[in-house]
């Protein structure tokens, strides 16, 4: 394979590539989030397990636990159209590896792939986006919980 047409290859995969970094740093930043809210979740069960059943803090750590769970749906909504946009991309390299090396006209592939690309990256950032929304909301019902445990005592 004469060295052009490697150059050729290497030229056309550097924008999906580099399309690649970007994309796992922010499914990276995501996973970390979905990890933490996991963890939260299951100390709260291990609260709610752990509390009076007719107690005060029952209804307050089932909504916890209820919002808790509504933000481990969105993060996982969100990673998978994260790792969707990676696959889409790399479905793009590949037709472009394909069309270089065997001198194919594959635009018709490679194009739609990409847009489902980012199609998949933008529907990923807005549910990142409703997540960090969720959190504040999240925040908020555990100050409020505070309070309440301080107005008691």
């Amino acid at each position: 394979m004469p060295i052009h047409v490697v150059v050729q290859i290497l030229t056309a995969s550097i924008a999906p590539v580099i399309v690649i970094s970007g994309v796992g740093l922010l499914l990276l930043s995501i996973t970390n989030r979905y990890g933490r809210v996991i963890d939260r979740a299951r100390v709260l069960m291990q609260e709610l397990q752990d509390s009076d059943p007719e107690g005060a803090d029952v209804r307050h750590l089932e909504d916890q636990l209820r919002h808790t769970h509504q933000r481990a749906r969105v993060l996982r909504a969100s990673m998978i159209f994260c790792s969707c946009s990676i696959f889409f991309v790399s479905l793009t390299i590949l037709s472009l590896f394909a069309e270089q090396v065997f001198h194919l006209a594959l635009d018709f592939v490679g194009l739609p792939f990409f847009a489902l690309c980012l199609l998949s990256l933008v529907i990923s950032i807005y549910y990142s986006i409703r997540d960090i929304v969720l959190s504040l909301t999240a925040l908020e019902l555990e100050l409020s919980s505070a309070r309440t445990k301080v107005m008691r005592s």
